[in-house]
């Protein structure tokens, strides 16, 4: 099988996991700024991997098997050690749960729909939400390193990344409603078939 430049970032993403719980770990200023690296990074190649596959045609079974595993792992790992860590805490862990649990849900309904040839095509406004919350995420890992770079009054980074988080986790809410409406639909439409 040849391997081609998408899976290789798909796979490097899935690698970069355990080096940035490790990094989450370290003390001060390098706890803050490796991991928010290495999450831009990831981030970075999530857009990259799509775009590559589409752009040369190089769409693969693997690549499709391992590309929203890879999105969901990095995303489910930063949020679950911001919550441990109490920079996520009290009701807007309420955030974290709705875009966990909309990713779960997704993710079986494109199992479902696949087992009948059926594809779920992302929406622009899915692709915006996946942007927000990554962002949101980045920001919250800078964690006091981010307070002095960015406090205006207010608002320091912390703050504005909670911000962020709740706004992706509406966004989350009227794309995960929209995907399983369309899902709900093919569904009853093929029992009517039978």
């Amino acid at each position: 099988m040849k391997f081609k430049i998408p899976n290789y970032l798909t796979i490097g993403r899935i690698i970069i996991v355990p080096i940035f719980v490790i990094t989450f770990y370290l003390p001060g200023f390098y706890g803050d700024i490796i991991p928010f690296t290495l999450f831009l990074i990831a981030s970075f190649t999530d857009f990259l991997d799509g775009l590559l596959a589409r752009m040369y045609k190089e769409e693969s079974k693997l690549g499709e098997l391992l590309y929203p595993i890879a999105d969901k792992i990095i995303v489910a790992t930063a949020l679950i050690l911001l919550v441990m860590d109490g920079t996520i805490k009290n009701y807007e862990v309420i955030a974290a749960i709705i875009i966990l649990t909309r990713e779960i849900l997704i993710s079986g309904l494109r199992e479902f729909l696949a087992g009948g040839k059926i594809k779920l095509p992302v929406s622009n406004l899915a692709k915006a939400k996946t942007f927000l919350q990554m962002f949101s995420i980045s920001i919250l890992l800078t964690g006091e390193t981010g307070n002095k770079i960015i406090n205006f009054q207010d608002y320091n980074a912390q703050t504005i990344g909670i911000i962020l988080l709740w706004l992706s986790s509406f966004l989350t809410l009227y794309t995960g409603y929209d995907y399983l409406r369309k899902g709900i639909d093919h569904a009853i439409s093929e029992d009517q078939k039978d």
